[in-house]
């Protein structure tokens, strides 16, 4: 019986962990063959022997806010798959909910680097080859701080609001060319980067995750989920989509 993502070549950022790393397994269950990118190669390097191997993931090393990097990556993974067909833009950092008062210089290029610049890196590298075989999907990782304040801080949401921006331009510009880029926008979600603030005794975090109306944190293979559909042909006739995934926070 086939599978959603048979034949397909999936790139994924920040794969080694989280949400990318969820999405690594659900994309290889329905067939596709898995380039898991992370900055820490051991991390996909795991990912890569849980998956099987070379044949069914490549586990590369690379920095997403870095253009030769982002270069090396991207022109590794075609060499050995011959094509991306799926690009994730699932890497990202926090900045700790600073505001912009406590936000350094620093703080707000690494975070606009990684989260917004990263997605461009990529999207610049792949997309060329995307357009001249009129077929390509683009997934990029928002959050619910692209549409409301106080899920991060000024850098963190002004990034997010980016990622938003970005994804609905490519839709935009590429649809015509057989593109598809939509976000995903999650909430709360479980994992490396937000575990100690999701167990942390701070009440007024806490609150804020149970007052959903789902009442709970979402585990990143609930996301997962989420990217498969946009992933797959079931979403042929979504184009710049920035999808909520967030137990319903901001309906309140």
């Amino acid at each position: 019986m086939s599978k959603k993502l048979d034949n397909k070549v999936a790139l994924i950022t920040g794969a080694g962990s989280g949400m990318g790393r969820a999405m690594c397994f659900e994309f290889a269950r329905e067939g596709a063959r898995i380039i898991a990118v992370d900055l820490n190669l051991d991390s996909v390097k795991r990912v890569a022997s849980e998956l099987g191997g070379g044949d069914t993931c490549l586990a590369l090393s690379g920095d997403v806010s870095n253009g030769k990097s982002v270069a090396d990556f991207c022109g590794r993974a075609v060499a050995a798959a011959g094509r991306v067909d799926i690009l994730v833009n699932n890497a990202g950092i926090l900045d700790n909910y600073a505001p912009v008062t406590e936000t350094s210089e620093e703080l707000w290029d690494r975070i606009i680097n990684v989260n917004l610049k990263g997605m461009y890196l990529t999207c610049h590298a792949l997309l060329p080859a995307m357009v001249e075989r009129r077929s390509g999907v683009i997934i990029n990782l928002g959050s619910i701080a692209g549409f409301v304040a106080g899920g991060g801080g000024a850098a963190y949401t002004s990034s997010k609001h980016g990622v938003i921006g970005l994804t609905r331009q490519l839709a935009f510009d590429y649809g015509k060319h057989g593109i598809r880029a939509n976000a995903i926008c999650p909430g709360a979600v479980e994992t490396g980067m937000t575990k100690e603030i999701l167990t942390s005794d701070n009440m007024a975090v806490m609150e804020s995750v149970r007052s959903v109306p789902a009442g709970r944190h979402a585990q990143p293979e609930e996301i997962a989920k989420l990217g498969l559909y946009l992933a797959s042909d079931d979403s042929s006739f979504v184009h710049g989509a920035a999808m909520l995934i967030d137990g319903g926070w901001t309906v309140k």
